[in-house]
Protein backbone atom coordinates (compact mmCIF):
# COMPACT_ATOMS: atom_id res chain seq x y z
CA UNK A 1 0.00 0.00 0.00
CA UNK A 2 1.55 3.47 -0.85
CA UNK A 3 2.33 5.73 1.56
CA UNK A 4 0.87 9.27 2.27
CA UNK A 5 3.87 10.95 0.47
CA UNK A 6 3.83 8.88 -2.52
CA UNK A 7 -0.40 9.43 -2.94
CA UNK A 8 0.73 13.35 -2.52
CA UNK A 9 3.29 12.78 -5.51
CA UNK A 10 0.89 10.66 -7.60
CA UNK A 11 -1.74 13.62 -6.83
CA UNK A 12 0.99 15.93 -7.97
CA UNK A 13 2.37 13.79 -11.23
CA UNK A 14 -1.19 13.76 -12.55
CA UNK A 15 -1.83 17.31 -12.24
CA UNK A 16 1.44 18.04 -14.31
CA UNK A 17 1.24 15.66 -16.81
CA UNK A 18 -2.80 16.78 -17.12
CA UNK A 19 -1.62 20.56 -17.91
CA UNK A 20 1.29 19.04 -20.21
CA UNK A 21 -1.01 16.82 -22.08
CA UNK A 22 -3.97 18.66 -22.31
CA UNK A 23 -5.78 16.10 -20.91
CA UNK A 24 -8.33 15.97 -17.97
CA UNK A 25 -7.17 14.38 -14.45
CA UNK A 26 -9.16 11.65 -15.02
CA UNK A 27 -8.31 10.31 -18.40
CA UNK A 28 -4.58 10.92 -17.03
CA UNK A 29 -4.76 8.76 -14.25
CA UNK A 30 -7.05 5.90 -15.89
CA UNK A 31 -4.05 6.49 -18.33
CA UNK A 32 -1.20 5.43 -16.16
CA UNK A 33 -3.87 2.59 -14.18
CA UNK A 34 -4.36 0.93 -17.05
CA UNK A 35 -0.55 1.15 -18.67
CA UNK A 36 0.35 -0.06 -15.37
CA UNK A 37 2.58 3.21 -15.05
CA UNK A 38 1.76 3.81 -11.78
CA UNK A 39 2.07 -0.02 -10.08
CA UNK A 40 4.99 -0.85 -12.22
CA UNK A 41 6.84 2.51 -11.97
CA UNK A 42 5.64 5.59 -10.13
CA UNK A 43 5.19 4.22 -7.00
CA UNK A 44 8.11 1.62 -7.04
CA UNK A 45 10.82 4.10 -7.76
CA UNK A 46 8.75 7.42 -5.82
CA UNK A 47 12.16 7.48 -3.73
CA UNK A 48 13.76 9.38 -6.71
CA UNK A 49 11.05 10.56 -8.93
CA UNK A 50 10.56 12.79 -6.55
CA UNK A 51 13.43 14.94 -6.08
CA UNK A 52 13.00 15.09 -10.03
CA UNK A 53 11.46 18.18 -11.55
CA UNK A 54 8.36 18.64 -13.08
CA UNK A 55 9.91 18.92 -16.53
CA UNK A 56 11.48 15.98 -16.09
CA UNK A 57 8.72 14.17 -14.94
CA UNK A 58 6.58 15.14 -17.81
CA UNK A 59 8.81 14.00 -19.94
CA UNK A 60 10.25 10.27 -18.64
CA UNK A 61 6.54 9.77 -17.96
CA UNK A 62 5.63 10.72 -21.46
CA UNK A 63 8.33 8.44 -23.11
CA UNK A 64 7.87 5.64 -21.13
CA UNK A 65 3.74 5.16 -22.11
CA UNK A 66 4.79 6.02 -25.61
CA UNK A 67 7.87 3.40 -25.63
CA UNK A 68 4.98 0.86 -24.44
CA UNK A 69 2.55 1.65 -27.42
CA UNK A 70 0.46 4.46 -24.92
CA UNK A 71 -0.15 7.67 -27.47
CA UNK A 72 -0.18 10.84 -24.85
Amino acid sequence: MAKTSELAFVVYLIHALSEAWKMTVPNVYSLLKTSGALDKYVIPFYDVLHTCGSRYLVEDITGYLTDRGYKV
